[in-house]
């Protein structure tokens, strides 16, 4: 906390009119910011704020969809004002040292677990930007620990207040910040898109299957518009049920061999490249086919699905196969889909959480007469979830991109600490 100068540094890309404007300073945040230690007192501030790993700072309630914090302590938080930057030690997959995300929300009190702080410059978008990157973690890594809660980064405040960071001139930092930001806006303007074609196919699908008690859809294609009712049936009348298998370790291989190994919806895919474990044929394993719906009958993710597009998959004893043969097997993944809040009550109260092979068997909906009509409606919402995906690999592959820019955009800490 000393304020003592490090080497400078400069970033692998730079923009064409800074390429000679010289290194980057590195000062330690002390030097930029001061840490707000401001108490609510009296409780006179009732807006409780929290820094969500994914989400960056947002009010509580929009969060948790209810009030986490009581009312009558909140006297021992910390007041936090827009603009202010919020560090929360818990970590998780999407911030693994812990965020430090700035307070885009307004004015609020936070938990006396986070360290709040505020840049003494007013445009602190460069920095907003920095700290949604990965280059600073091996800082936190390096000073920290996880302490006696696994789940907790344990470091000092003069260890997080002596952080290193690269400080390049104003208007250098101003076009960095512009950078990300239009490109941010780019990402969230095409994962609006995604939620809209989401929302799009949920509405249809409440309008192409009967409503809870009725037998006749409010949506029809043309041609089968006077094909009379929908049928009640039960699961069983017109599919395949496989149960998986277990299998131990020494049954299947992290090397690619004759069948792709699903234990559960962490291994779900359609792409082979991704697949983790592998199943040889002498194994003799159980096997779903292409077209089959894998239902989480055990275990985490109970009531899960999957629509399997690869064309043979060796399953563990917590997966089983819904396979369609007098019932279209596309049309039987939709209607299931629509039923996985019931199928996951199933598995409530059990000692052992599970779906047995009964529950879906037994299981009974409406069913339209004609194989064809199945056909026609698994097709458009097949076609919907093509789009669904490609829009959804967009999104992601503009997050990888962003992702690579700031890594190049800003110099790492190892270089920072020399």
């Amino acid at each position: 906390m000393s304020g003592k100068k490090e080497k400078a540094v400069a970033p692998k890309l730079r923009f064409p009119e800074f390429r000679d404007a010289g290194e980057w300073e590195v000062k330690p945040l002390v030097n930029l910011a001061a840490k707000r230690t401001e108490r609510n007192l009296q409780g006179k501030i009732s807006r409780v704020l929290t820094n969500s790993a994914e989400h960056g700072v947002l009010d509580q309630r929009d969060y948790f969809d209810k009030d986490i914090a009581v009312q009558g302590n909140l006297e021992n938080y910390f007041v936090v004002d827009r603009g202010d930057f919020v560090y929360n030690p818990r970590i998780s997959s999407f911030a693994p040292v812990g965020p430090i995300s700035r307070n885009d929300v307004g004015k609020g009190v936070m938990s006396p677990l986070y360290t709040v702080f505020s840049f003494r410059q007013s445009d602190t978008g460069f920095f907003a930007h920095y700290f949604n990157s990965s280059v600073w973690h091996s800082y936190m890594r390096k000073v920290g620990s996880t302490g006696a809660r696994h789940d907790r980064m344990a470091i000092s405040n003069g260890d997080l207040l002596a952080m290193p960071l690269p400080v390049p001139n104003p208007k250098e930092q101003q076009k960095i910040a512009n950078s990300l930001s239009s490109l941010d806006e780019v990402i969230e303007l095409e994962a609006r898109k995604l939620d809209a074609l989401k929302i799009h196919k949920k509405g249809l699908m409440q309008q192409l299957f009967p409503a809870e008690g009725e037998t006749t859809p409010r949506l029809r294609f043309p041609e089968f518009r006077d094909a009379g009712e929908w049928e009640v049936k039960r699961l069983g009348d017109g599919i395949q049920l496989v149960s998986g298998q277990h299998l131990g370790p020494n049954d299947y291989t992290n090397a690619r061999s004759d069948y792709p190994y699903f234990t559960g919806p962490s291994d779900f895919t359609s792409n082979e490249t991704d697949v983790k474990k592998w199943v040889a044929s002498a194994i003799r394993p159980k096997l779903a086919r292409h077209g089959d719906t894998l239902v989480t009958v055990k275990g985490s993710g109970v009531g899960e699905l999957w629509l399997l597009k690869l064309s043979e998959v060796a399953m563990g004893r917590q997966l089983m196969a819904v396979r369609g043969v007098k019932f279209d097997s596309r049309f039987v993944f939709y209607l299931l889909d629509r039923k996985k809040s019931y199928l996951a009550s199933l598995a409530i109260g059990n000692m052992i959480p599970g779906i047995s092979r009964e529950d879906l068997l037994s299981l009974s909906s409406v069913f339209p007469l004609d194989v064809e009509e199945q056909q026609k409606i698994a097709n458009c919402l097949s076609s919907l979830d093509g789009l669904i995906d490609l829009q959804a690999q967009k999104v992601e592959a503009l997050k990888q991109h962003k992702k690579g820019l700031m890594q190049q955009l800003f110099p790492s800490l190892d270089e920072v600490q020399g």
